[in-house]
């Protein structure tokens, strides 16, 4: 199966990890189609006296990497390609092997190229990757190729301008070729949207590598006519305090916000907030003696529950079982994802003292297992995850023996606070991919599906029992949930919650659909074909329900 995926604008070494853990553990061939900020990258045996000017100095980077070839450039306007396949025949990488997987990468770009409307591009000898005129003797290069082929799995790929800003070039010698010069399709005079050249190459590469079957799926390309900036929630709050305007015209402008997005999505219009619900979301209230018992021992300690923020239907049964996820890092989230009811005001300083008083709650209920999740803390140069190193070491000091996951948010994609976490060794590393890739933008327009894949890859690499969940009803269809699982599974996730979404206030995204119990029994089904180990999957699952459970099935705990 070949799993073909436009990711969007993707950092350079977020990119890296995802097709360094894809080639290393995945059983499928994957393509990635990404688009990078600027950098210069350049392989082990690049002549750095290649690279003209201090990267600093005009706001890039430079990154060495494990492919062939010397220094070149990625940036905006040019789609970087990762075919990260198991090729037949010989199980090498030698030197002729290299050489026909190159031909074929080649042969890829020229078919796509030609179907843009750029006949006139091919191959010039000894020099890899894609040239316009290649005959003449102003040829240019338009494509550039370096992988990595290693007992016959590939990593790497090409690069291919497309819109690109030339003038980068000026500032390295590309691949160490100064005879010739670069281009682009719209240096060619093709001012083709990349959406195009992205469809064109996905249907020449599935017509190569796709020969066992393939799927597809993509983040939504940014309509520049109804394209928004990210937005926060805290700042239009701000503004509406200042401005003393009412809560429901502020309510109004967000709803217009994420109702363009979904409109570039393809959503129809949803279900009305005020129609009934079917009879199996209804949610049954108890005021059990557990879930009483829980409220007086966290409400006294000024402590937070995503239990109550999130407004979870199954906040009865779990407290009513003794169970509790706590929320740290403060009640207010830098981020405004369409579907979470959590405040987005501007966030306070973190409580120092908070760990010792989820420690002590802890302790107080007498819990086996615990799960800690947080709001996103992007004002927080650790993106938060001091806050969870602090809360979980408090825990463990007073529970030994406690199991303990962390349900986090991406650290803005930083690489250091997660390994800082991971150091400690929570039992459970969670971070759910929410919704399927083409929706992302609209249900949190904050993250990315790339940047998810990447963290749970990390984590993986790491060698923690990973997590995720799912979402549904927001206007995906049922095969689109099944691409996300074969993504999750990709990238070795052991745990999989999947639950309906309910709309918190007509603020939020609608509703699409109510998905009924057995599509979720049937995406289950599939989840545990595909290798997951542990799935939680029905109308009223959420991440952390029968959280405790899942991890004594993994972890043999009593």
């Amino acid at each position: 199966m070949l799993r073909v995926r436009w990711l969007g604008r993707v950092a350079y070494q977020e990119a890296t990890d995802l097709q360094r853990h894809l080639f290393t553990n995945s059983s499928d061939d994957h393509l990635l189609l990404v688009e990078h900020e600027h950098i210069f990258t350049g392989g082990p045996n690049t002549n750095l006296s290649n690279l003209l000017i201090e990267p600093d100095a005009v706001g890039a980077s430079y990154q060495s990497a494990d492919r062939g070839g010397d220094i070149t450039y990625h940036g905006p306007g040019q789609l970087t390609g990762y075919p990260i396949l198991s090729l037949p025949g010989r199980r090498g990488g030698g030197l002729a092997e290299t050489k026909a997987y190159v031909s074929k990468v080649e042969d890829v770009l020229i078919a796509a190229l030609t179907d843009l409307g750029l006949p006139n591009c091919g191959r010039v000898a000894g020099y890899p990757g894609v040239w316009v005129e290649p005959k003449s003797p102003s040829r240019q290069k338009i494509a550039a190729i370096g992988v990595r082929l290693s007992r016959g799995r590939t990593m790497h790929g090409f690069a291919l301008n497309v819109t690109t800003d030339l003038s980068w070039f000026d500032r390295i010698i590309p691949c160490g070729i100064d005879d010739f010069g670069v281009t682009s399709l719209r240096d060619q005079g093709l001012e083709t949207p990349m959406e195009m050249v992205v469809e064109a190459v996905k249907r020449r590469a599935t017509e190569v590598w796709g020969e066992k079957g393939h799927d597809e799926a993509g983040v939504v390309f940014r309509n520049p006519k109804t394209d928004l900036a990210p937005f926060s929630n805290a700042e239009q709050q701000q503004k509406s305090a200042i401005e003393g305007l009412p809560v429901v015209l502020r309510n109004r402008k967000t709803t217009e916000r994420r109702q363009r997005r979904l409109d570039d999505a393809g959503v129809a219009e949803g279900l009305s907030i005020t129609e009934r619900k079917p009879h199996w979301m209804r949610a049954q209230i108890d005021l059990n003696d557990g879930y009483r018992r829980v409220r007086s021992t966290l409400h006294p300690m000024n402590l937070t529950t995503v239990c109550e923020e999130a407004g979870c239907p199954n906040i009865y049964e779990c407290w009513g079982e003794g169970t509790a996820t706590f929320m740290i890092n403060g009640k207010r989230c830098t981020r405004a994802c369409g579907f979470c009811l959590v405040d987005t005001r501007k966030p306070e300083p973190r409580d120092p003292d908070e760990p010792r008083r989820v420690a002590e709650a802890v302790t107080t209920m007498g819990l086996s297992h615990v799960v800690i999740t947080a709001v996103a803390r992007d004002d927080l140069d650790d993106g938060g995850s001091l806050g969870f190193i602090e809360t979980l070491n408090a825990i463990r000091s007073r529970v030994p023996g406690v199991t303990i996951e962390t349900l986090i948010p991406d650290f803005a994609g930083q690489k250091r606070p997660l390994e800082a976490l991971l150091k400690e060794g929570p039992d459970v590393l969670n971070h759910n991919l929410e919704t399927v890739a083409r929706l992302q933008r609209a249900v949190r327009p904050n993250a990315g599906y790339a940047r998810s894949l990447t963290v749970l890859a990390r984590a993986k690499a790491h060698g923690s029992v990973t997590k995720s969940g799912l979402i549904v009803g927001l206007g995906e269809n049922d095969d689109e949930v099944t691409v996300a699982l074969g993504d999750l599974a990709s990238v070795g996730v052991d745990i999989v919650t999947i639950g309906q979404y309910l709309r918190p206030t007509s603020a939020h995204l609608p509703v699409h659909r109510w998905v009924e119990p057995e599509i979720f029994e049937m995406w289950a089904d599939r989840a545990r074909g595909m290798g997951i180990r542990h799935v939680e999957a029905g109308p009223l699952t959420r991440s952390s329900h029968k959280a405790a459970a899942a991890v004594r099935e993994l972890l043999g705990t009593p």
